[in-house]
């Protein structure tokens, strides 16, 4: 893409924003607009955990606040039974996470399960409300050949500002052996209309169980 595109495109971008609050006459009310706008800001301007909540919400994800390891289980277990998903077979990558499974007498193994995927992250991503990935939790597999399910378990402490912060946090953990596959999960639920941003992303229904550890 040469220059004059690269212009077009972010323009194009801006405009975009700028009508999604400020809009036609004949969009919506004037107040609607107004809200709307002053809840962007407010977010702009919010704790990076606050940020990130708001922001992954507002993708579709289902929000699970846990203060101990027993809540964990407890919310894990809750989203089994709604899902009818105990005697399914799940999709897990690391050894560390197999005793959750374990404990609710689930098969699991390491290759792509329809049912759903059980997996931690590198990060949580608050200005984009994302899941950051690296071959670590996923191997090599992109995010559209994942299950549409996937319960995630991820603690406060690993909530950042930005993707550019959590690729710093990952040459920062890792050191010598980096890991591949880096990649993030944005949207959680099908778009209600077409979204440029959104082509070509396969929409996950995403439970994430946070853990308080801050």
């Amino acid at each position: 893409m040469n220059v004059f595109n690269e212009k077009i495109t972010t323009r194009t971008q801006y405009m975009s924003l700028f009508r999604k609050f400020f809009g036609s006459a004949n969009d919506s009310s004037h107040e609607e607009k107004e809200s709307e706008f002053n809840n962007l800001q407010a977010n702009l301007s919010a704790p990076p955990d606050e940020k990130f909540t708001f922001n992954f919400k507002k993708n579709g994800g289902k929000f699970l606040y846990c203060e101990n390891l027993t809540e964990v289980k407890d919310q894990f277990e809750n989203i089994l039974e709604e899902n009818d998903w105990f005697e399914t077979e799940a999709t897990c990558f690391e050894p560390k996470l197999f005793s959750m499974l374990d404990e609710n007498k689930l098969t699991y193994k390491s290759t792509i399960s329809p049912k759903f995927l059980l997996a931690s992250c590198e990060n949580l991503i608050a200005d984009e409300g994302s899941i950051l990935f690296s071959s670590n939790q996923i191997k090599q597999h992109k995010p559209n050949d994942l299950p549409v399910n996937i319960v995630i378990l991820a603690t406060t402490s690993q909530i950042l500002e930005s993707k550019s912060d959590g690729l710093r946090a990952i040459k920062k953990k890792y050191d010598k052996d980096y890991p591949t596959n880096i990649t993030t999960i944005k949207y959680f639920e099908k778009a209600k209309e077409e979204d440029f941003l959104q082509y070509g992303s396969s929409a996950k229904n995403l439970y994430l169980l946070l853990l308080e550890d801050l």
